[in-house]
Parts: structure tokens; sequence; C-alpha cells
């Protein structure tokens, strides 16, 4: 078995140096690109779709203020029980 020596980088650690000597225009321009590239791939809800998501939304929502309302109004008893 043979040891090597030096240090052999792989193709990943020589892209990251590349990408670290760019410049700061350089970098911005890549960022943009990639952003659009993830913005094309963004697809709309649906109308009925948009109205089942705001439907769970909203049932949910009541149901963790009524959750926090009920220990709020236990806590209070709580409270006043202990210190009168």
């Amino acid at each position: 078995m043979s040891e090597s020596t030096g240090a052999v980088q792989t193709g990943g650690a020589e892209a990251r140096d590349r990408e670290g000597r760019k410049g700061l225009f350089a970098r911005i321009v890549l960022f943009v690109r990639q952003v659009v590239a993830e913005l094309k791939k963004v697809v709309s809800p649906t109308r009925q779709e948009l109205l089942t998501y705001t439907g769970v939304v909203l049932v949910f929502v009541v149901i963790v203020m009524a959750f926090v309302g009920v220990l709020d109004y236990l806590i209070g008893l709580g409270v006043f029980a202990l210190l009168g």
C-alpha cells in the first residue's frame, strides 16, 4: 500500500477556490442569476388552492388563540388564588 503525499484537491474544493477568487461584481452577478433561476421555478397556487390554504391557516390561528386564551385564564386564576 502506498501513501499519497502532497495535498490533492477534489473538484469541489477547486471550484470553491475559484469562486473565492472572483471579484465582488462577479459574485453579485452570480447571486442575481441564481435568484432569477429559482424564481422561474415558482408556481403560483390556483384560486381553489389559495382558498384552501387560507382556510387552513385561519382555522389553525383560531385554535391557537383559543388555547392561549384558556391557558392565560387558568394561569390568571392560579396567580389570583396564590396572591389573593
